[in-house]
């Protein structure tokens, strides 16, 4: 049969077998093996949609296994959006060539051609079948090898015709969701025989040193039977948690910590990042001059943010005959386990990491670093070791979002046409992730005796970019320019945090908008139309105005208003337009938010729903809230007091439409509404009470400031 070679995904291309996607060692289950995890995002059965898609299989016939380096695909991490668009792709080309070498199997079985075989449930059946017989997987398992390369072709994208079955597109329920609300689904409740706990012993900013130390007086703290000192890595060890973590905050009071010198004084974000060095590169330049006869400029910032997760980081390890077994709630495990056993100085090989569930996350969080606290722990001790991180610990060294400033500049023509659009951006690493451009980044390893040296900070190009992820406007100005300011060291510990630069980025280029229909005296809606061509987004536009009842907001009482804004993440991912209605008062009270998406063609929208709802309510709770606090010594925010998030009772009611595009690819959504939806409330404030704010947080604490400014 000739076949048609079609492009194959990046990810078959570096994992080209069949078996290191598809195995049948669990039949009647068929077995799918992905390198993309479940950290709270619902990817885990999206990706399922599409795997019992594509083999004509029910959801409860696949035996799943997630981000086991043993035996899953190094997929790189679970980030940027990209689990539908490249994990998806991946399975979808593996599975599609299962499915089509099952069929040539159940043709020959049943005598008849494969265009004739139907697949439902995992039966193969034929109603040009002379006696009438089916087959399944189970029975075709021998007479098929699978140990062979992958391959793509138009025949075996027509064979999906055969799979008489509909999963994608379907609101489907997570399958993992039962189990976190009424069993022990996380990596919190894992126990390992003969286990003992382990907590660390670390100052309020990450990288002190220790200077003085009462170890005896640590050995005799009740419940501690170990103390773990390697350099500055210090850990208590005891088989009962309670005792422990009550031992733990009497060992803080032993121990005297040196800050490094660059810490220092909190000041504004602005003057931080202005006074920190930095290094400039223009990087994007599209477009050629044209005469300019006004100019409009803004700066935007915000500031750290901590990734605040509900559950703090856990870890468990456990040494066997010289192999570490890690469990951890990492976006990253194949990363993870390189970046281990280069800190423990050991081979890859005798690592191995095994994902678990864990606190929701979107970004580098503690996971990581706890998972070498963990595997270190066991080596030096040779027990099966669980970390588990206090609160304040989770809201002080857990790597931070970074802060970030734009400065936008407009250049206006004698009709008051943009025609040119110039932004500087000034932001630290976005992107410290373990094995990111070849670093370590574990902190721990930088605190063992000996240490590891301190990588350097570096931030992704674009097209994906870290700071200056969608710093290129997607609206259709003459001239572009965009500017960077890369400053390798800031106050606190940096890494990527959900949308990167995104946020920050989209929140200033559409306030900007904003400002710039208001000096032209446009609306902004129809300011942003009149620069846009693309189809998609101009829909997208237009379809939330008519939600939001646009053009009557100048009805709405005083102190009310409404604000939108728009992007399309990375400026290759999914679109999505928010408006957002508020009222104000001694704070901001954001009551609606409605919202529409383009991620291409939907797997699950329900899921998809989810998380763009998530998303406006983080960006939400970012927006008006919060900010990392510190001084020469410590990370200062470490509570929920000294750290708000938003509450329950400040959810506002929030209603997304979704567009799908069934002949377009899929596209993540996890992370288009974070941008959108800060823009979105600033721009409802200034049209509420014509005030522009430019720095977030617009806390109550701003708001006062800028009203009696």
């Amino acid at each position: 049969m000739n076949q048609v070679q079609t492009s194959l995904p990046a990810n078959i291309v570096s994992h080209p077998l069949l078996t290191q996607w598809f195995g049948v060692e669990h039949l009647p289950q068929l077995t799918v093996y992905t390198g993309k995890v479940e950290l709270g995002q619902g990817i885990q059965t999206a990706l399922r949609q599409i795997a019992a898609q594509e083999l004509g299989l029910d959801l409860h016939q696949i035996h799943w296994v997630a981000g086991n380096t043993t035996v899953a695909p190094n997929e790189w991490y679970t980030a940027g959006s990209l689990s539908i668009e490249n994990g998806g792709a991946a399975l979808k080309s593996a599975l599609g060539f299962a499915r089509w070498l099952f069929l040539q199997a159940a043709a020959k079985n049943l005598g008849v051609a494969v265009s004739a075989i139907e697949i439902r449930q995992g039966i193969f059946s034929s109603s040009k079948s002379p006696s009438n017989r089916t087959v399944s997987y189970a029975e075709l398992a021998s007479q098929v090898n699978l140990n062979v390369p992958i391959q793509g072709s138009i025949e075996i994208d027509q064979s999906l015709q055969q799979v008489k079955m509909q999963v994608v597109g379907q609101d489907i329920a997570r399958d993992d969701l039962i189990a976190k609300l009424s069993g022990a689904a996380f990596i919190h409740d894992m126990v390992l025989p003969e286990m003992r706990h382990a907590r660390m012993i670390r100052s309020g900013h990450v990288l002190s040193t220790i200077e003085a130390l009462d170890l005896a007086a640590m050995k005799a703290l009740v419940g501690v039977e170990q103390v773990v000192r390697s350099g500055n890595f210090l850990a208590l060890v005891g088989q009962n948690e309670a005792l422990l973590v009550a031992a733990a905050a009497k060992a803080q009071e032993l121990v005297t910590w040196k800050t490094p010198p660059y810490v220092g004084a909190q000041t504004d974000t602005e003057s931080m990042l202005l006074s920190s060095p930095s290094g400039t590169e223009v990087v994007y330049e599209h477009g050629s001059t044209q005469p300019v006869t006004r100019t409009i400029q803004a700066r935007y910032t915000r500031p750290f943010i901590a990734h605040a997760s509900i559950g703090p980081a856990c870890a468990l390890a456990q040494i066997k005959d010289g192999q570490i077994t890690v469990w951890s709630h990492t976006q990253g495990p194949h990363l993870l386990r390189d970046s281990i056993a280069k800190a423990l100085r050991q081979e890859p090989h005798t690592v191995q990491v095994i994902h678990t569930h864990g606190a929701g996350c979107y970004g580098h969080n503690s996971a990581d670093d706890v998972g070498f606290d963990a595997a270190f722990l066991a080596k030096e001790t040779g027990f099966s070791i669980r970390v588990q991180w206090g609160r304040e610990e989770e809201l002080a060294a857990s790597p931070f979002g970074a802060p970030s400033m734009s400065e936008i500049e407009a250049g206006l023509d004698e009709a008051g046409r943009i025609v040119r659009f110039a932004t500087h951006i000034w932001s630290p690493t976005h992107i410290a992730r373990p094995g990111s451009g070849g670093g370590l980044n574990l902190f721990g390893a930088y605190m063992i005796d000996p240490p590891h040296p301190v990588d350097m900070t570096k931030d992704n190009p674009l097209p994906q970019g870290g700071g200056l992820r969608n710093a290129i406007s997607l609206y259709d100005f003459p001239q572009q320019i965009l500017t960077h300011h890369m400053v390798p060291q800031v106050p606190l510990r940096t890494s990527a945090l959900r949308s990167l630069g995104a946020y920050l980025n989209v929140f200033a280029m559409e306030s900007f908008m904003d400002e710039l229909a208001l000096d032209l005296g446009q609306d902004p809606i129809a300011l942003r139309l009149s620069y846009l061509k693309d189809p998609r987004s101009r829909n997208l536009l237009t379809e939330v105005a008519l939600m939001a009842n646009w053009s009557s907001r100048d009805q709405l009482p005083e102190g009310t208003g409404l604000g939108v804004a728009f992007s399309r993440y990375k400026n290759a991912g999914a679109y999505c337009a928010v408006i957002a209605k508020i009222r104000v008062e001694e704070k901001i009270h954001v009551e609606n938010f409605w919202c529409t998406t383009d991620v291409g063609k939907i797997i699950n929208p329900d899921g998809l729903a989810n998380q763009i709802e998530g998303g406006i309510i983080q960006s939400m709770s970012w927006t008006l809230k919060e900010m990392v606090t510190w001084d020469e010594q410590s990370v200062l925010s470490k509570t929920w007091d000294t750290y708000p998030i938003l509450m329950f009772d400040e959810v506002p009611e929030v209603k997304v439409k979704l567009f799908d595009q069934v002949d377009q690819p899929s596209l993540g959504g996890g992370e288009a509404s974070a941008g959108p939806t800060g823009a979105a409330i600033a721009n409802a404030l200034a049209s509420a009470l014509g005030i522009r704010a430019r720095h977030l947080p617009l806390s109550a604490e701003r708001l006062a400031q800028l009203i009696a400014s």
